[in-house]
């Protein structure tokens, strides 16, 4: 089978997958206690959040420095949107990085913990500026992943 024969298969097979989870949503929402469903479309009509699946979530962000590229680890928990927890690692290639990236790690908690995810979006953290792209970076990737 050659590469192009497969691919409207591979094609077909997705947008299968994808119906069957808007079907199955839908399922789960028509099943439901009625409660819920009719109070997160209130909460949403009224200017609520977009809403995010509890849970804990890890991504990776990465940033330029004038000597090299580099990446951190974000893990972020979330209960109802707000952030509870937050821990950032790196692995600095220079030896600048390492101070900058250890002064972020030391000041990220105090300024995203108990914030709405869709309100966190850092510059500056205990004079880490260049890091701040990365840690952005992951919780782009965590928002999109935690999306109810």
């Amino acid at each position: 089978m050659t590469p192009s024969a497969s691919r409207p298969v591979r094609a077909g097979a997705a947008a299968v997958g994808v119906l069957g989870a808007l079907a199955l949503a839908g399922c789960a929402s028509a099943t439901g206690d009625g409660g819920d469903t009719a109070q997160d479309a209130g909460d949403s009509a009224d200017g609520g959040s977009a809403g995010y699946v509890d849970g804990t979530y890890t991504a990776d962000g990465t940033y330029a420095t004038p000597e090299s590229v580099e990446t951190i680890v974000v893990t972020v928990t979330l209960a109802d949107d707000i952030v509870t927890e937050v821990e950032v690692a790196g692995d600095p290639q220079k030896s600048e990085s390492q101070q900058f990236q250890s002064q972020f790690i030391g000041g990220i908690a105090a300024e995203v913990v108990g914030k709405d995810i869709d309100e966190i979006s850092v510059d500056r953290v205990a004079g880490s500026s260049l890091t701040s792209s990365g840690f952005n970076q992951a919780i782009d990737t965590i928002k999109a992943e935690a999306a109810a």
